[in-house]
């Protein structure tokens, strides 16, 4: 194994306005380096750039010192592109809308590979979705394939260009491969299975690979699983430091010690302190879901909420976890739907009214996956809190002190008067966060809450919901990250939501 580093200085801008800026971002070559950090501080554009995907008429950059135009033509340029291959955070990205995904698969260089169907059959073991061998007569589209499956299928172009190195049909330095959140739409049992696909070739043949992610959770799976390749996987984070970014080691026990400490919380309330509860059978948008006790085909259960209490639903991704929970806030109108809330009975027939007069910020708030879907981006970060029945005085000094939980004092200057559409993709998570759990509502509903987080920041939104707990409200989290959320519930509080048979009048 060589210990050689790749170090590239970078910098990024548009019309003058610095997107990346940092003098030394070094990966050890013939190695497997993980890369963390929040969203948006510059993961993804800083490896574009080496790849050289940048469009010079659209992006201000340099690279070592050489400009954007001159490094993109440049022959190691064209030599990473050739022998590598980068697994885009948006599959649409990267797919054609005009060519199948069968011609896609077999574009170019990625025709000699005669293991397609192995490495597809790998990437769809045991998944819900349709087969792979369906989807190759298929044009992408917004909506087919799924957000799973175009990320699945991007992952096999990936899988058949290091088969190619693999298997000795490409000569030279190791070629940089980089994935980029490359799970982000699978679920844990598929991450396990890309992570499996990625370590056996690399026993095969050293590659050098950027793996991007938020999921501080895999650093388990690694330890325990892949322990013999310890001194070929580096762990790294991307900070931001007086307006500079840094590339520092991330300590795995870091992220260990503290998953050790964490011990779930004693249950607080017993069913005198119900605020809730959804029936097991659903049916939305034609399809009928049922809400489990129990990882292996348990039983139907009502999905509870108890005050003081955290509950945890768990699914595959793209099983309706998030459809659930907007039916419950009634902004999606169910075929099927019955909840009990504070008393209340709530039903498909429900009129809207009573979300809107009764629910929506004064009994339930929900904080949504992605911060662009919840957040006015023309609103200033102060202005994002104007109108709502804050549980702290509507003053500017209270307000900075509610930020300051997840943001940095300095950082809170610069930004309270800052349009939403100018912050950072992290930054928009811990305000869209912040959002919610300045609203008291007797239910707190979180979608994938540490998306985007940096592992200092997510350790803060815990402690945060712990304090939400202790004052009495219910709270429903949806995540893949099943090791901390763990952590952090009861057994009898995970539920398990399934598809089920159609069911009966």
């Amino acid at each position: 194994m060589s210990d050689s580093e790749l170090t590239y200085a970078v910098h990024v801008s548009v019309n003058r306005r610095s997107l990346v800026s940092i003098d030394k971002y070094s990966i050890r070559q013939a190695a497997i380096t993980f890369l963390f950090g929040e969203s948006g501080i510059g993961k993804s554009l800083i490896n574009r750039t080496i790849y050289g995907l940048l469009p010079p008429d659209e992006f201000t950059y340099d690279v070592n010192g050489v400009s954007g135009e001159e490094y993109a033509g440049a022959a190691r340029t064209r030599e990473i592109l050739a022998t590598g291959f980068f697994v885009f955070q948006e599959p649409s990205t990267h797919l054609h809308p005009l060519l199948t995904i069968g011609e896609q698969l077999r574009e170019g260089s990625l025709a000699e590979d005669t293991r397609e169907q192995a490495i597809l059959t790998e990437l769809w073991a045991g998944a819900l979705s349709s087969s792979p061998s369906e989807l190759l007569t298929v044009y992408p589209k917004p909506f087919r394939p799924s957000g799973g499956e175009k990320q699945r299928i991007l992952l096999a172009m990936a899988f058949k260009r290091i088969d190619r190195w693999t298997a000795g049909s490409v000569a030279g330095d190791p070629p940089l491969f980089v994935f980029d959140e490359p799970t982000g739409s699978l679920d844990n049992r598929f991450r396990d299975i890309v992570l499996a696909m990625l370590f056996q070739r690399y026993r095969t043949r050293p590659f050098t690979a950027v793996v991007i992610s938020h999921d501080y959770s895999m650093v388990s799976t690694i330890r325990r699983d892949y322990a013999d390749l310890s001194s070929s996987i580096d762990y790294k984070e991307l900070r931001m430091k007086d307006e500079q970014l840094e590339l520092t080691p991330f300590e795995p026990e870091t992220y260990l010690r503290w998953l050790r400490r964490q011990t779930v919380p004693a249950p607080k309330t017993t069913d005198a302190g119900i605020v809730g509860k959804v029936d097991s059978s659903i049916s939305v948008f034609g399809r009928h879901l049922m809400v489990l006790q129990g990882a292996n085909g348990g039983s139907p259960m009502p999905l509870v909420f108890r005050k003081g209490s955290m509950t945890y639903l768990k699914a595959p991704s793209g099983m309706g976890k998030t459809t659930l929970v907007k039916v419950m806030m009634g902004l999606l109108r169910a075929d099927r739907f019955r909840m009990e809330f504070k008393g209340e009975v709530l039903t498909e027939k429900t009129p809207e009214a009573f979300w809107r007069d009764h629910i929506w910020g004064r009994s339930m708030t929900m904080v949504f996956q992605h911060a662009d879907e919840a957040l006015n981006q023309q609103s200033t970060v102060a202005g994002t809190f104007h109108g709502l029945p804050l549980r702290f005085p509507r003053t500017r000094s209270a307000l900075t002190e509610f930020l300051e939980h997840l943001f940095p004092p300095d950082v809170i200057r610069d930004i309270l008067d800052r349009k939403v559409s100018r912050l950072s993709g992290g930054q928009k998570q811990r305000l869209n966060l912040l959002r919610g759990l300045a609203l008291q509502t007797d239910l707190l509903i979180l979608d994938e809450p540490l998306n985007g987080l940096d592992f200092e920041s997510s350790v803060r939104v815990l402690e945060m919901l712990r304090r939400r707990l202790d004052g009495g409200s219910a709270i429903l989290v949806i995540s893949h990250n099943e090791e901390i959320f763990d952590s952090q519930v009861r057994p009898d509080d995970v539920y398990y939501l399934r598809e089920s048979p159609e069911m009966s009048d």
